[in-house]
């Protein structure tokens, strides 16, 4: 499919640019994108018999930005509902492409209440990518119908460009056709499954202000110096919703320290260790902090990050499509089902953090390096999402691999804490998990039980996803890159 003209090398990657451009700057017009673009098109003709294209993993990573431009750039979004999109905008890649692989399984009966998908006809030619393309155009205006008008057209014509592109490989309209609603269709069905979940439209009810909220020692009190300005928690019923694979609703609760507040027990001093690194808290363990503060006003939300973590791998590998495709669907599960597990033990312990225990024992004067979350404390959703998203990916292409992190890089220096975000690199996926988890404690909104137990029960959670029928039976045992895929 791919051409090694060097110039259609160049003409990607000023699409590349370009795409890049229209998604993060609000006035480049959808139709200057398009204009530009065609031009950059009709010159290649003119100038080469090769025809222009776009690279499989290409297509997976921009309709990956654009889900990550969406979430960041849509009122009342949360890290909550954003996780739940992240895992039907990444399944709903993979069944649209799915079935261009002759090893890999449908995860229709397997997810739960997945029953079933449409099906293309096995006597007819489709391309995928094209499936690919219309799917996500349809899957991310559906989830995020709350979304502007104007993003709904950025959305819009992203799909066009990558179409326009690919057609010109794709000389069977009749193919192309086929290929575009096939993709729709499977879109379609997911949307629907997806309505039934528990968090459809969960953003008209971020914060519940009748919440009979627990009194107890050592319960969670809504914070002063805090990311919202909400008195009350944030979607106390997430943990309700329907997970996508029916093992991970079912973990048992995990074993947490009770409150008590004399100075030589277990629980004061795993606030006191809080309070005494965050004393003296180093200039690298400040951008620690920072780098993973995924604050939901600016960013595009914990779980984005690890959406593009996954980007990153995918553009570093240059995959191809079915394992884009894999890669986004297990990923998208991950950080989706770590929020409704960790909001369900969230919800049943109801603990406090850091800021109110060393304000009424330690130091009155205290205040975290980071601003608390609006929900309770224990076990650590940073850390059970990195874990889980950890686990998957290590699964998909081995632990050790050089990860360079920029996903904040381009954000202003924050000058109130004089941090600068820095590009971070990592060796191996769990080492990425490690510090995530780890940022939470520099910042003063967890404990290391928090972060440990988060991290214990996300590696559960991604040892479930994993476990599904990825590969057809046949396959099943089949050794890929020395690995049991």
């Amino acid at each position: 499919m791919f051409s090694n003209n060097k110039f259609i090398e160049n003409v990607e990657k000023l699409m590349n640019n370009m795409h890049s451009l229209f998604i993060k700057n609000k006035k480049i017009s959808c139709r200057n994108c398009l204009v530009v673009l065609s031009l950059l098109l009709l010159s290649n003709c003119q100038s080469s018999k090769n025809n222009l294209s776009i690279q499989d993993y290409e297509v997976a990573v921009r309709w990956a930005d654009m889900a990550l431009y969406i979430a960041k750039n849509t009122p009342s979004n949360s890290p909550t509902f954003a996780s739940r999109g992240f895992g039907y905008i990444g399944v709903t890649m993979y069944e649209s492409v799915v079935h261009s692989s002759e090893q890999k399984q449908s995860l229709a009966g397997q997810l739960n209440k997945l029953d079933a998908l449409p099906q293309p006809d096995k006597s007819k030619k489709y391309n995928w990518v094209l499936s690919l393309n219309a799917g996500q155009a349809f899957i991310l205006k559906n989830i995020y119908q709350q979304t502007s008008d104007e993003n709904k057209e950025k959305i819009d014509s992203l799909e066009k460009v990558i179409q326009k592109s690919l057609k010109k490989l794709e000389a069977d309209e009749q193919v192309a056709a086929r290929s575009v609603a096939y993709g729709r269709a499977v879109a379609s069905a997911i949307f629907e499954w997806s309505k039934n979940d528990g968090g459809h439209r969960g953003y008209l009810n971020n914060f519940d202000s009748e919440i009979n909220m627990p009194t107890d020692k050592g319960s969670w009190k809504a914070p002063y110096f805090a990311q919202t300005i909400s008195r009350f928690p944030l979607h106390p019923s997430w943990g309700n919703n329907r997970t996508f694979i029916k093992a991970n609703k079912s973990l048992e609760m995990p074993q947490f320290i009770h409150y008590q507040k004399t100075k030589n027990c277990a629980y004061y001093k795993q606030f006191a260790e809080v309070y005494d690194v965050s004393e003296k808290l180093s200039q690298e363990q400040k951008e620690i902090a920072m780098w993973w503060n995924d604050d939901p006003s600016e960013t595009f939300t914990p779980p984005g990050h690890s959406f593009n973590l996954a980007s990153i791998v995918l553009k570093t590998k240059k995959a191809d499509l079915i394992t884009c495709a894999e890669t986004y669907a297990r990923v998208g599960i991950a950080v989706a089902d770590a929020f409704i597990t960790c909001w369900k033990m969230k919800y049943h312990f109801f603990t406090e953090r850091p800021s109110s225990f060393i304000s009424e024992n330690i130091d009155a004067e205290w205040e975290s390096f980071w601003p608390d979350p609006p929900f309770p404390a224990f076990p650590s959703g940073h850390a059970m999402q990195a874990s889980a998203v950890a686990t998957v990916l290590a699964d998909l292409f081995g632990d050790k691999m050089n990860i360079g992190d920029d996903t904040h890089s381009s954000r202003p220096k924050d000058e109130i804490r004089n941090v600068e975000y820095k590009k971070r690199n990592f060796t191996s996926f769990w080492q990425v998990a490690e510090e995530t988890a780890y940022s939470r404690f520099l910042g003063g909104i967890h404990t290391n039980q928090d972060n440990r137990i988060g991290l214990q029960e996300g590696a559960h959670l991604g040892k479930n996803i994993n476990s599904l029928s990825w590969n057809k039976k046949i396959f099943a045992l089949v050794k890929s890159d020395n690995t049991v895929r």
